[in-house]
């Protein structure tokens, strides 16, 4: 068996490697950034809280100041996953999920708050001061609730789960206020409205809580790739003719990147040219799939059984035409190769004899739909348009001496 070890990401031009640090940077940038937010949250929250005799605010302070930590603790997982070394030749990358799964529990823990606080604490409140608090907690929600999309935003295009699972953490602290605000609206017309609204805001927190912590354990236990992406290299595997078959496909996440490993097999005689059609493969899975860093590709070549060949004919069926792309008919026939017997014959009438340009490229490209290995000619196709298309898909091209298909066969036979 032959192994071809590709890294997408070192194989990559210039300008790609210096966008990925870019986003790199970018996402540093946004998590320190989300660390600032947050910060700025808890001193409008307190505050507001002392002020308004509001120990819900209060409690939601202690919130965004779980969100300082959940925040810290990203931009501290983006930075570390970045390091390698020799103890961990592929990397940290990981360490963004396990940021993640801690992220979740924060959440988790702030819904738990939501809860503890809101319901099931009495409040007292100055409803002197309530229309000042009310204008803290909407500027705090439409400060969390344009920058949740932004982090969110970035987090999906540079694929960074650490960001995601920030970014939704960030749109309960959003929620949450949402929940105060009810309580707020309520104290001044003393309707208890925010026992409601928590239990229905709670749902979501804990929704988005349970999300993140399942989909960080599926990456840290290696669950596979999505469908999508498994499709996708799947598909274009099988685009071209040279593989027979794909003997097994594997792929997962490690942070946002992604790990591909493929084994196929392939219709060559030359270990070159397995190579050559391994590097077209790794090019583009990684042109296909984002965030790809390494795809292994595992290559053997696959001696058929049987032989398909093809011969142009005539109008007669019977006589080989000296023409290819203007051929009226082409003769099939699969033989076996351990006895050269003949399992199969049929004639196609050439769907393309009758096109204006580009005939015999059309009718080399039919010929690979019909899975062919070999086509003989009475003329060379060396250096035009089919014999290039049959010699890229690994077809053998064989000038015959003979007239009639019967002595062909013969020769076949042999």
């Amino acid at each position: 068996m032959v192994l071809s070890t590709l890294s997408g990401c070192k194989r990559s031009c210039g300008n790609g490697l210096r966008g990925k640090i870019t986003l790199m940077e970018q996402s540093e940038k946004t998590a320190l950034f989300s660390v600032g937010i947050n910060l700025l949250l808890v001193v409008i929250k307190y505050f507001l809280g002392v002020l308004a005799g509001s120990v819900a605010l209060l409690a939601d302070a202690i919130h965004s100041f779980s969100d300082v930590i959940s925040s810290a603790t990203v931009l501290a997982g983006i930075k570390i996953s970045k390091r390698k070394s020799k103890n961990f030749p592929y990397g940290l990358y990981k360490v963004e999920n396990l940021v993640s799964l801690i992220s979740s529990l924060f959440i988790f823990f702030a819904g738990y708050e939501i809860v503890r606080t809101v319901l099931f604490r009495e409040q007292s409140l100055r409803t002197e001061y309530l229309p000042y608090a009310m204008v803290g907690v909407i500027i705090a929600m439409v400060m969390t609730f344009f920058f949740s999309r932004y982090e969110l935003r970035l987090g999906r295009k540079i694929g960074s789960p650490s960001l995601i699972a920030d970014a939704q953490h960030i749109r309960t602290d959003m929620l949450s206020s949402g929940v105060i605000l009810c309580g707020l609206v309520g104290g001044l017309f003393r309707w208890p409205l925010d026992r409601a609204a928590a239990l229905v805001v709670v749902v979501f927190v804990f929704r988005a809580s349970f999300n993140i912590f399942l989909d960080a354990v599926r990456v840290l236990l290696d669950a596979s790739l999505d469908f999508e992406s498994m499709d996708k290299v799947k598909t274009s595997i099988l685009a071209h003719p040279q593989v027979t078959s794909i003997h097994s496909l594997r792929g997962r996440n490690s942070g946002r990147f992604k790990f591909i490993e493929v084994d196929i097999g392939l219709r060559v005689r030359e270990l070159e040219r397995a190579h050559h059609i391994s590097q077209q493969i790794e090019a583009e899975i990684v042109e296909m799939v984002p965030n790809v860093d390494h795809v292994l590709i595992h290559y053997e070549p696959e001696k058929k059984e049987t032989t398909v060949c093809a011969v142009p004919l005539q109008e007669d069926k019977i006589s080989l035409s000296e023409h290819f792309g203007e051929a009226p008919y082409f003769y099939f026939v699969t033989i076996r190769e351990r006895d050269r017997f003949l399992i199969e014959e049929r004639t196609l009438a050439n769907p393309y004899k009758d096109e204006e340009k580009g005939k015999g490229l059309q009718v080399s490209k039919w010929l690979l739909q019909e899975g062919v290995d070999a086509v003989y000619t009475t003329r060379s196709l060396e250096g035009k348009g089919p014999g290039y298309v049959l010699s890229d898909a690994d077809v053998e091209t064989t000038i015959s001496t003979a007239n009639q298909l019967a002595d062909l066969l013969k020769e076949l036979q042999k």
